[in-house]
């Protein structure tokens, strides 16, 4: 027998069940006027995922529950699988709080099929706590309940569903997100439903976008479909959902995989979508109609996921207008052709503010790309504003009551460089962001926050950081994608590409000689295994590496590089300290006061990385190896 199945990839609003009700309400609907017979929503479609302590307010969670009941109710003639919250109010977790149990729901013609507890939803046994997730916090598992339960084992607790369509009984093997990421488990969820004699295979998840993640787990479920000998649906969302720090975009590509193993369709990224297909109750085939997407290059996802998740997180603040500091360089150049591009030039307005120290190239540069995009200018200089802080700041009276004694003090020209920034963020961009109306971007990369090269209450300032999780040469190769793929012309001229970057803060930092003290091609791999290294790299793998001369291949920069721009030990180590000491030291308090950040990565500031203010430390094994390379 031919059964008809869908997965509806909708977009899922955190924090709003009555929202998420109606859209699934909706799409029964049109799932019934198709004749689907079972219809997939993903993981925590009522409530949504990301939603920090509100998963601690009872009100909230029995909203869930009712709207879920709601869902339930709609179900004659049509069986509905959609994840929720379960409530067991009679139970504690271990904070004391209601127990919850992330949970997949079976309904069909009104009323919920049984669990493997005979309880009438499936609970996530898998609960990760790495990353953005913290599930651990709010939810009981599957797991957990094996100690209550004498002579049970796990295998015992987690069974297919079973459901009839047209007098046939079917056995679905549903499992949640996490549960189908078996490589670090010492249990394999889809396995044991196979074993348990599930005839289908169906992982709704909740899964937000990283690079290179789809990837990963397109391999992982080709071979639980082909280990399992039994097709597998996977079915995500899409929309954007946040932890405060972080915004996580949710691409969707739900996909359909062969009993073989192999691709069958798979929906579009970053777009809600239907996606159907047969399976055969007798020969375990799966069939449809729909199409296997072209895999996305790097850049291509960045764009994507960045351009779906700033136009949701704007509308979602109600900001329809965006001032931005112009400042003739890459960094504001694609935070600028960006905001343009989402909120039309008509919405946008971008300011030079420029001080004696800036080149008359990049104030060219600045308004020659204002002019290409047809938006809104205005040149504001700071030199007035800044000598008059200076001024102040010096001829300042301070009065110590202990012995009398009167002092005044002086602006060095690190303060000066820092007054600039502030003068540009605090006062000018939120002001005229003020009078304009909307929000006001902040421009600073990847690179810029590992080291904390940007200023309190400056630059580190906006809305959210909308390239805060791109590396310098990942901001460059976007630049360059805006103006080819998306402007089809140069909106960012040629030059921005080419100058040498710089603050243009002082005499010392010009676009012509003294720029960034940065060497990015080198720098930004380096910085990304400080990060976005699984392992927790550290100086002491660092100098290790660079002494074997394998430093280049394991973070991923040209080879050679690092002996080129250090020929020995010496200058290597100094260079290493200068910038772990910054990584680990006021950078992480500038972090933590850093915008919400635009997460792609495998590894974003924010929630994603969890810092504590603690200071640099070398261990054991790095200072001996540095005693011993510098004798």
């Amino acid at each position: 027998m031919e059964i008809k199945i869908a997965c509806a990839q909708v977009e899922v609003r955190p924090g709003r069940p009555e929202i998420n009700l109606r859209r699934a309400l909706e799409t029964i609907e049109e799932a019934k006027r198709a004749s689907i017979d079972i219809l997939i929503f993903p993981e925590q479609l009522i409530p949504g995922y990301l939603l920090g302590d509100l998963w601690e307010q009872r009100a909230f969670l029995r909203d869930c529950r009712d709207y879920g009941k709601d869902l339930i109710a709609a179900t004659q003639d049509i069986c509905v699988i959609f994840g929720n919250i379960a409530l067991d109010e009679r139970a504690v977790n271990e904070d004391g709080r209601p127990r919850k149990y992330n949970a997949a729901f079976i309904a069909q013609d009104g009323k919920l099929k049984k669990g493997g507890l005979s309880q009438a939803f499936i609970s996530k046994t898998a609960l990760p706590d790495y990353r953005e997730f913290d599930d651990s916090r709010y939810f009981h598992s599957l797991a957990k309940l094996l100690p209550h339960l004498p002579g049970k084992t796990l295998e015992d607790l987690i069974q297919p569903v079973s459901v009839t369509i047209r007098g046939k009984e079917v056995k679905l093997g549903v499992f949640i997100c996490e549960d189908g990421w078996t490589e670090n488990y010492d249990f394999n969820v889809p396995q044991i439903l196979t074993k348990n004699g599930a005839q289908l295979l169906i992982n709704i998840s909740c899964s937000p976008f990283t690079l290179q993640k789809n990837r990963k787990r397109g391999e992982l479920f080709k071979k639980q479909a082909r280990d399992c000998g039994l097709p597998l649906l996977y079915c995500n969302g899409v929309g954007i959902q946040n932890n405060g720090k972080n915004i996580f975009t949710f691409d969707g590509c739900s996909t359909f995989y062969t009993k073989e193993g192999n691709v069958l369709c798979d929906a579009p990224s970053f777009e809600e979508a239907f996606l159907t297909g047969s399976f055969d109750t007798e020969t375990g085939a799966l069939s449809s109609t729909g199409t296997v997407h072209p895999k996305m290059t790097e850049i291509e996802e960045i764009y994507h996921s960045l351009y779906y998740g700033a136009s949701k997180f704007l509308d979602q603040l109600g900001i329809r207008k965006m001032t931005i500091g112009l400042s003739g360089g890459i960094d504001s150049a694609v935070t600028a052709a960006f905001y343009v591009h989402i909120l039309g030039p008509e919405n946008v307005l971008l300011l030079n503010l420029p001080s004696r120290f800036n080149s008359s190239l990049t104030k060219g540069l600045a308004q020659k790309m204002a002019e290409a995009l047809g938006t809104h200018y205005a040149v504001i200089p700071i030199e007035e504003s800044v000598s008059l802080t200076e001024k102040q700041l010096q001829s300042a009276t301070i009065h110590d009551y202990g012995t009398g004694k009167d002092e005044t003090l002086s602006v060095s020209s690190f303060a000066l460089e820092n007054i600039q920034a502030r003068d540009r963020g605090a006062r000018v961009i939120a002001g005229m962001a003020s009078l304009w109306g909307g929000g006001f971007s902040c421009n600073s990369n990847k690179s810029e926050m590992t080291v904390g090269y940007a200023t309190f209450y400056g630059d580190i300032a906006g809305v959210m950081a909308l390239i805060g999780d791109l590396w310098k040469h990942q901001v460059y190769a976007l630049g360059r994608y805006l103006n080819e793929q998306v402007y089809h012309k140069d909106v960012i001229p040629d030059e921005v590409f080419t100058i040498k970057p710089s603050a243009e803060l002082s005499q010392k930092q010009t676009v012509g000689t003294g720029g960034d003290p940065l060497h990015y091609p080198y720098h930004d791999y380096l910085f990304r295994a400080f990060v976005e290294s699984w392992g927790k790299q550290a100086p002491e793998e660092f100098l290790a590496w660079y002494l074997d001369s394998t430093l280049d291949a394991r973070i991923g920069c040209e080879e050679g590089l690092s002996h080129k721009l250090f020929p020995d030990a010496a200058s290597f180590i100094s260079d290493l300290e200068r910038w772990w000491n910054l990584f680990c030291g006021l950078s992480v308090a500038k972090r933590i006061q850093a915008p919400p950040i635009l997460s792609i990565s495998k590894r974003a500031y924010g929630y994603d990385h969890r810092e504590s203010q603690l200071g640099p430390y070398y261990s054991r094994h790095y200072l001996e190896m540095k005693a011993k390379a510098l004798s």
